[in-house]
């Protein structure tokens, strides 16, 4: 049985003086005691998932006091299952997936501790999104190279002033935070004069405007920022490492976006099984022969998937999210393709959610059409393809890197 000490938010570490490994049946009985004494239905969503991380339960593999108990990462699906058995309210991961895949990781690797205690149970509840300020109009697949400056403020206080232009930024229009890499030292080659910042999305200075995609929502914005202050406190490691701390992003993001559970007969090989079965007229021989090769494929990312689940479960994956994402996205464009295919003229008639869109429906349940151009963006998201390759064939396969002369000299001396 789970042993653990309370400690003063109701929560508690896990005992560090336990024999054994820990026992998913003593989680199960302690997340059981908590449903006990908060009945979900007489609470609020909000209510309930605070009460759910003051006690530990957030996320299991967290810290003790910063919504877990400090226990293995694998942990953590005997947790959900439990609460989901219990009919407990989500905390719309959807929504709230930059703040959990991205940003979360970040601040606790990396934050102070007065920032993790500022930051982290505010995201993980969704009372606060996040969004990440890192691609510019010429900085994209080449991060490093970007433009934004940030100049340490004139007048009281420590704090620093923010100028620049970010692109592609999901869901700015209702983050509250910002994850933002700027340029502090143009003195430098491109990756030393870099920092990260937490960016008040509410503060002067910070201008939002959204930017339509094929789907016809506005997932994605543009950012101005134009003189936005941020106090230094709200800076994320160093100055001049802002490089690093990027990478510990990246690396979440992709693995967050590659390396989700993918079921057996649901998800991307399920939908178009479905499409499968609702157009027989539909179906060709080779049609037929693409659908066995896709369903084999979706297979192995599922078991690739799981393994660097796994690999997550006892410390941080290596560049294996690089290619978990890389395979998720080309697998969601073939396979939505199909389905479009199969279903003739059918398959380009999608449902108009650009003015709403309801955290309960899933990529997965919505219609083909709209999955089909919504894949679209799954090669770029999160790292294009293109950049993906190069990390796995330099990380994974040990192939020379391509050769670069931008490295070595000051970013302000770099042609534009």
């Amino acid at each position: 049985m789970l042993s653990a000490s309370s400690g003063p938010d109701g929560g508690g570490a896990a005992s560090a003086g336990h024999s054994g490994p820990v026992s998913a049946d003593g989680l199960r009985e302690r997340v059981r005691d908590f449903v006990a004494g908060h009945d979900p239905a007489a609470m609020s969503r909000i209510e309930f998932l605070r009460a759910r991380f003051d006690a530990g339960l957030a996320a299991v593999h967290y810290p003790a006091g910063l919504g877990g108990l400090g226990l293995p990462r694998a942990l953590q699906a005997v947790a959900e299952a439990e609460f989901a058995a219990a009919g407990a309210p989500s905390n719309q991961p959807e929504r709230i997936g930059i703040g959990l895949g991205m940003a979360a990781p970040t601040i606790l690797a990396f934050g102070t501790e007065e920032q993790k205690a500022r930051w982290i149970r505010p995201l993980w509840t969704g009372e606060e999104v996040w969004c990440q300020l890192f691609s510019e109009p010429g900085a994209g697949s080449d991060l490093a190279g970007l433009a934004t400056r940030a100049l340490r403020a004139e007048g009281p206080g420590d704090a620093w002033a923010v100028n620049g232009q970010k692109v592609w930024t999901s869901m700015a229009h209702q983050a509250r935070w910002g994850l933002l890499l700027a340029r502090t030292d143009p003195d430098v080659p491109k990756h030393a004069g870099l920092t990260y910042f937490a960016c008040d999305m509410t503060a002067d200075g910070v201008e939002v405007r959204p930017l339509r995609q094929l789907t016809g929502e506005a997932e994605f914005n543009e950012v101005f920022l134009t003189g936005a202050i941020i106090p230094d406190r709200d800076r994320i490691g160093g100055v001049g490492e802002g490089w690093r701390v990027a990478q510990g992003t990246l690396m979440n993001e992709r693995v967050s976006i590659g390396g989700t559970a993918l079921p057996r007969e649901g998800g991307m090989i399920g939908s178009a099984a479905r499409s499968w079965r609702e157009h027989p007229e539909g179906r060709t021989p080779g049609l037929h022969d693409r659908m066995l090769r896709l369903w084999a494929d979706a297979e192995v990312a599922r078991l690739a998937s799981e393994r660097l689940r796994q690999q997550l479960a006892v410390g941080h994956p290596g560049p294996e999210g690089s290619a978990a994402k890389l395979v998720l996205a080309r697998l969601n464009q073939e396979i939505t393709a199909l389905e479009v295919e199969m279903a003739g003229a059918d398959g380009l008639r999608y449902q108009d959610w650009s003015m709403r869109r309801p955290e309960s429906v899933s990529f997965y349940g919505r219609d083909a059409g709209y999955r089909y151009l919504r894949s679209r963006g799954n090669s770029i998201e999160g790292g294009t393809s293109e950049i993906l390759r190069n990390i796995i064939a330099e990380r994974v396969l040990g192939l020379p890197a391509e050769p670069r002369t931008d490295t070595r000299v000051p970013w302000k001396d770099l042609p534009r």
